[in-house]
């Protein structure tokens, strides 16, 4: 067995940086089959100890970053108290079928998620949280849904500055790469005043 890998001794310091300079680049959770094949170990213990490691030395760092664990996988990302400084000058990478729900979101708001239900279908509901997570759409209960608008990061980040619908569907449509979205209030629009309150508690209703 190599030197640095043997039970209740540090990790190997040439394994540290590689470890962490493939959770950074990964952009998603990697799990640690995962990093102990592309690190080329024939053993996934020494990985979990360097990822427990590495866990232990970021927290106890003064830094935005963070090692945490993701379902199976682990990731290196931006602890949740800097995410809104963050926001602001990374870029946002959507799908284009979430970019679709999200033009109609906003040229429809408010809107109530049933309805869009009924537009897209049942992925309706990933999207609808893909979005809420990346702080482009608010999402308030009533009347046993959740009514749907967009927030000011989504505004900020897309460059809206009017909120005319004509104007909005325009820039949409520019911005966002789309084909024409529709221009008709649906049904399920529900008028300005009957929205719920912004502070509103956003309960996982449908």
């Amino acid at each position: 067995m190599k030197a640095g890998t043997e039970p209740g001794t540090a990790p190997s310091e040439a394994l540290l940086p590689r470890l962490e300079a493939i959770l950074f680049a990964a952009g998603k959770p990697v799990t640690v089959g995962e990093l102990t094949e592309r690190l080329g170990l024939p053993d996934h213990r020494p990985v979990q100890k360097a990822l427990r490691h590495l866990t232990r030395n970021y927290a106890s760092r003064k830094t935005a970053l963070e090692v945490r664990r993701a379902g199976e996988g682990y990731s290196i990302q931006v602890r949740a108290e800097y995410l809104t400084v963050a926001r602001q000058v990374a870029p946002t990478e959507l799908p284009l079928r979430t970019l679709r729900v999200l033009a109609l979101i906003a040229y429809h708001q408010p809107i109530r998620q049933s309805f869009l239900v009924k537009m897209v279908g049942e992925a309706a509901y990933e999207e609808v949280q893909h979005l809420r997570e990346a702080d482009f759409v608010r999402a308030a209960p009533r009347a046993g849904t959740l009514v749907l608008t967009t927030t000011s990061h989504f505004a900020e980040h897309f460059g809206l500055e009017t909120s005319d619908k004509a104007r909005i569907k325009q820039l949409l449509e520019r911005k966002l790469g789309i084909g024409p979205v529709p221009v008709d209030d649906p049904p399920g629009s529900v008028p300005a005043q009957e929205t719920a309150p912004v502070g509103a508690p956003e309960t996982p209703e449908r």
